[in-house]
């Protein structure tokens, strides 16, 4: 479902952070939204997710209109994060982290390992026995199991290792040819240049204007299936 943003201000306390915000995530597209720490990339995505509450504007998926609903809700209509810095259950395994995820649809267990094969591998583990690609993985999992039809992605390859982080990448560019709508925001133009064909800056809490690139992926799905975060 396409992503409508119109006008949208939003903050914490008495600050603005974002300010009259615009912007388009067409349906099955993959859009990057590029800026330094304190550039409200954050505060975006958790507005989107009702985390942050929108203090005026709109945003839509599809026709329903989110600002204003609780986080709860909008997960329901479609929309799940994963979130900065991977925020997996220390004490659940992966097994019970992706059994308390699921929901009836397309995104299945089985589907998941077979596009996350390391999951597969460390049913038993419990969060904190992960590494930090097999975290971030498993936070991968657990949106996707929620059916969405909007991803939101807070800088996923935050704190790890270059092989990881291309390996994070690869996943993430399997995903966007799926048709899933995918919003990114990150730090480092390579990692969003390598999974999304549209890129636009925000800089405090204003965005500049969207600019397409050419297809720069070099991790695509043969990569998936020999992934080993």
């Amino acid at each position: 479902m396409t992503l409508t943003i119109e006008g949208v201000h939003a903050g914490y306390g008495g600050g603005t952070v974002l300010h009259g915000v615009d912007l388009v995530v067409p349906e099955g597209g993959a859009l990057a939204v590029l800026g330094m720490n304190g550039a409200g990339k954050t505060t975006l995505v958790h507005t989107i997710a009702g985390l942050v509450k929108a203090r005026s504007g709109s945003i839509r998926l599809g026709d329903v209109e989110l600002a204003g609903r609780p986080a709860h809700r909008i997960a329901r209509a479609g929309v799940a994060l994963v979130p900065q810095g991977r925020r997996v259950f220390a004490s659940l395994t992966v097994a019970e982290h992706l059994a308390l995820s699921r929901r009836k649809g397309d995104w299945t267990v089985p589907r998941i390992l077979e596009l996350l094969p390391r999951l597969g591998e460390r049913l038993t583990h419990k969060g904190n026995q992960l590494s930090g690609g097999e975290a971030q993985m498993l936070a991968i999992a657990r949106a996707l199991l929620t059916q969405p039809r909007l991803l939101l992605l807070d800088e996923p390859c935050e704190g790890l290792a270059v092989d990881l982080a291309a390996r994070v990448r690869a996943v993430v560019a399997e995903l966007t040819r799926t048709g899933l709508t995918v919003l990114l925001v990150e730090q480092q133009p390579e990692h969003a240049r390598a999974v999304t064909d549209r890129l636009v800056d925000l800089a405090n809490g204003v965005l500049g204007t969207v600019t397409e690139h050419g297809d720069e992926n070099t991790e695509g799905a043969a990569g998936i299936s020999s992934s080993r975060a």
